[in-house]
């Protein structure tokens, strides 16, 4: 791999890192007709794009049963493990959960209060690798976020895999439903004769998942639209090479889509963490990924004049995982604000917060962390303010609020407080 340095970079090259895309326009109008028909079709349109698009032919949609059973046969270190990632997401999540409460403000009796939703549907991957990993990351947060009822779509295969089942289970999924892709979104943001309808619809999914995220949008909520994986391993000469390379060849197995950047101020480290990746890629179990991820334009290894200008670079990135591994994490972690999920230090590769740190790894894509966060318990959660006013703070208020009022207008306002004090 070539490093290349940043202050030689073209507007086109530019373009290509800091305006990454999901890929969603390109496949929207077919998602549409497959989300019109799901929803004007149910159970008979699902079935046909599951034997369509999976090669599948599905008979009972809902396969609640069989993941309590995988739960019960899996591999006894496969549970192990799942239990253990569950636990430590569990609890890290539990520390996200807002109090209610109501405070004096002069006379004003002000305050604030959670509900959580009541229907939610989460879209766990499948397809070419299995993923409990992100069955845990979806339904567990909103289970303590207390939603009464969690439904997984995931999608369907001549045989399931045991451990995503087994995750959606101790996860505590209410209902499991077999089927993916756009069909899947579809399917539980409309429901059908047998999946049930929710709320809200969250959880990563290839383009066209994401592309059916969009286009259900507003007829119920989304957590965001989420493209590749991503990571940006911002390092100083400290480094070590190895590890780095590492974390780009971990997240470039996911995805021949998959954006993974190295940047650093240090020669000597960009040289040999490019020929790291050259001399390990090949040899990969998914190799073909791997080499097709590195070859992407918004991937590569950046040679920076200072590190204050490879921070400029990670902060204008936005990167879904950024790793800092260098002398001063602290510091460098303070002038960067865009980031999905922060990865500090040589032992705290992303597949910790891929699996089993406790973090959530549903997370912003495509310069998405300049504007918001990650999944989180509040995703599933509603709030509601709460007030009580005495006769004499509204009184102290009438003034304020009955000029307001009629400035724009709405003396209908002003008169529902004046008649408080005839």
């Amino acid at each position: 791999m070539e490093v290349r340095e940043i202050e030689g970079l073209g507007p086109a090259e530019r373009a290509a890192l800091f305006d990454r895309d999901a890929g969603v326009e390109g496949v929207r109008d077919d998602v549409r007709g497959i989300v019109d028909r799901v929803r004007d079709e149910g159970d008979v349109a699902v079935r046909e794009f599951c034997r369509e698009f999976d090669g599948v032919e599905v008979g009972n949609l809902d396969v609640t049963d069989a993941a309590a059973a995988a739960h019960e046969d899996v591999d006894p270190d496969v549970l192990a493990a799942i239990r253990e990632a569950a636990d430590n997401v569990r609890a890290f999540h539990e520390r996200q959960r807002p109090d209610d409460w109501r405070e004096d403000f002069d006379g004003r009796e002000l305050g604030r209060r959670f509900r959580p939703l009541e229907r939610v549907g989460v879209y766990v991957p499948g397809g070419a690798a299995a993923y409990p990993s992100s069955a845990l990351m979806g339904v567990v947060p909103a289970k303590v976020a207390g939603v009464d009822h969690v439904v997984v779509a995931t999608p369907p295969a001549e045989e399931l895999n045991p451990a995503t089942l087994a995750a959606i289970h101790e996860a505590g999924a209410d209902a499991v439903y077999s089927v993916g892709g756009a069909q899947g979104v579809a399917a539980m943001a409309y429901g059908t004769e047998t999946v049930t309808p929710v709320q809200k619809v969250v959880g990563p999914g290839n383009r066209w998942v994401t592309a059916a995220k969009a286009e259900v949008r507003g007829d119920v909520d989304i957590d965001f639209l989420a493209g590749p994986s991503e990571v940006l391993v911002l390092a100083d000469g400290t480094a070590d090479p190895a590890y780095v390379a590492a974390d780009l060849l971990a997240q470039a197995e996911h995805d021949d889509h998959a954006s993974v950047v190295a940047v650093t101020d240090d020669p000597d480290l960009a040289a040999a963490t490019a020929d790291e990746l050259d001399a390990r890629a090949p040899g990969m179990a998914r190799a073909e990924t791997v080499e097709a991820a590195l070859a992407n334009d918004a991937s590569g290894v950046f040679l920076a004049r200072s590190m204050s200008e490879a921070v400029l670079f990670a902060e204008e990135y936005a990167a879904e995982h950024l790793s800092i591994q260098a002398e001063d994490d602290e510091e460098l972690l303070d002038r960067i604000d865009s980031a999905g999920s922060v990865f500090l230090g040589p032992y705290t590769p992303v597949a910790a917060g891929d699996y089993a740190s406790g973090t959530n790894h549903v997370l912003p894509t495509g310069g998405g962390a300049k504007r918001f966060g990650g999944l989180s318990v509040e995703t599933f959660l509603r709030s509601t303010t709460v007030q009580r006013l005495d006769r004499d703070s509204l009184d102290a208020l009438s003034g304020t609020i009955t000029t307001l009022a009629e400035a724009e207008g709405l003396h209908g306002h002003a008169d529902s407080v004046r008649r408080r004090f005839e």
